[in-house]
């Protein structure tokens, strides 16, 4: 068993999380936290016997992920957080069996999954999110004044805490599975949040600082395009050979092209 704890923020996740917890009988423990789901969300957690607790927000920080660090005590230092809509690849099981653990924590691509295909080329995002509980931390930012996030923290990395400059960071070469895609209508509205949210916060420069210099600067110069929707498109499509993934990578790419057409109409209406 995989000495890391696992764990699931969820709000009516039924339809994703067999698939999710079905990948992760290697871990020795998986913790759902929930948001007061009114589906069988917690009925399935109790069919793969995951962990299950109850969480409502205040409405002030701690958001949900470090109000989970905060409060859970779990059987190991090492978390992996995982998202319901994501599936942990055998691949990716095999690597983290194999870790030796010494770096403070570690990136993980997500390789996303469109229109039914799991796309091989195109744009991978790369998170943070395994991880020594007690060197990381999500931080407080200003993005209260904007619900679009709500109880769940942004798209942005945990930071190291005070004093943590020295800790190393990893990158695990195996993808977990990002299931991005569920219906058209479900898609845009839930990107039309983001987009708000992610124009309050370059409106705001309320972005917290990356742990990566280098990931630091390609955000820094890419937030201040503009026409990042063009841009996004020619990286999925062109640069990262979307287009070998045919109409699904067509599709993945577009979609790229509208949400950034998403921030910049939300960034014109913060400035009006």
């Amino acid at each position: 068993m995989i000495k890391v704890s696992v764990i699931i923020t969820t709000l009516n996740e039924a339809e994703n999380l067999p698939r999710c917890l079905a990948a992760l009988t290697d871990f020795v423990e998986v913790i759902i936290v929930d948001s007061g789901s009114t589906d069988e969300t917690r009925h399935i957690a109790a069919q793969y016997d995951a962990i299950f607790y109850d969480y409502q927000w205040n409405g002030a920080y701690p958001k949900k992920r470090q109000w989970c660090l905060d409060n859970i005590q779990t059987k190991h230092d090492y978390i992996f957080f995982v998202d319901a809509d994501e599936e942990v690849t055998t691949d990716l099981v095999d690597e983290i069996k194999n870790l030796d653990f010494q770096k403070s924590g570690y990136f993980v691509k997500g390789r996303y999954c469109w229109d039914n295909k799991t796309l091989q080329y195109g744009l991978q995002n790369n998170k943070l999110v395994l991880f020594h509980r007690q060197k990381f931390e999500f931080p407080v930012i200003d993005d209260l004044y904007d619900f679009s996030m709500g109880e769940i923290e942004g798209h942005y990395q945990p930071v190291l805490k005070e004093g943590g400059k020295h800790y190393q960071i990893g990158q695990l070469n195996q993808p977990l599975n990002h299931f991005a895609h569920d219906n058209r209508d479900k898609w845009y509205s839930r990107h039309q949040r983001y987009a708000a949210w992610e124009a309050g916060m370059i409106t705001n420069k309320a972005y917290p600082k990356e742990v990566s210099p280098y990931r630091q600067a390609l955000k820094d110069v890419f937030r201040q395009l503009p026409c990042r929707g063009v841009v996004a498109f020619v990286h999925c499509y062109i640069l990262k050979l979307g287009f070998l993934d045919g109409r699904a990578g067509f599709n993945f790419a577009k979609s790229r092209w509208i949400y950034y057409q998403m921030v910049s109409a939300a960034l014109k209406t913060n400035k009006a």
